[in-house]
């Protein structure tokens, strides 16, 4: 049986960073194996330790693991596309972040930078486990609000499925072709000294 790509043998940094920043990235395969809850606590443990904005911690995850009560009414939020992978992954998550502070009920400018810190941290934790962690935007957000019963003081930010490493032979061959640990562009097409010049 194929397995997945090692993300190392595709992937280089131009300074010194711990490997763990290679090592995680976003495959599709997934081999229908169950996640168990000590597992998915871990990841929610890494996510937990995340920094945020006066330590309100704002970011919510809502899940259901493969073959419960509650794993068909995750899987209808996906989009058709997603749906053609995540139906081999162990764990669906939905992430929400709330957009009040709960000190002051005012509008809190950076709930989404926090929830993305928090996520990175679960995603991190996954790869540290050998598991594949990915993250989606194809998903229908209203449909979750209103399934999920999530109130409107939070923000419907993301999904997540969480699987153990399957056999990339099974995907669909547009999908086959992409499963492959990708690079990322040179440190000065994101940074500037100075005033804005990117």
């Amino acid at each position: 049986m194929a397995g997945l790509p090692n993300p190392l043998d595709h992937r280089k940094s131009d300074y010194p960073i711990e490997t763990l920043f290679l090592k995680r990235w976003s495959p599709r395969a997934m081999s229908g194996e169950a996640i168990t809850q000590d597992e998915l606590m871990s990841l929610f443990e890494a996510a937990r330790w995340a920094p945020s904005t006066y330590n309100e911690q704002e970011w919510r995850f809502l899940y259901a693991h493969r073959e419960t009560d509650h794993w068909q009414t995750y899987f209808d939020l996906l989009m058709d596309a997603n749906q053609t992978w995540c139906v081999n992954a162990g764990v669906l998550i939905v992430v929400a972040s709330h957009n009040l502070f709960e000190r002051s009920g005012k509008p809190n400018a950076v709930h989404t930078f926090d929830a993305g810190a928090a996520f990175q941290n679960l995603v991190l934790q996954a790869a540290a486990m050998g598991l594949v962690a990915h993250g989606m935007a194809g998903f229908y957000r209203d449909k979750a609000r209103s399934d999920l019963k999530v109130p409107d003081d939070y923000t419907i930010e993301a999904m997540i499925a969480i699987g153990r490493p399957g056999n990339p032979d099974q995907l669909p061959t547009e999908l086959r072709e992409r499963e492959v640990p990708t690079g990322r562009n040179p440190i000065d097409r994101f940074t500037c000294e100075g005033p804005f010049s990117l």
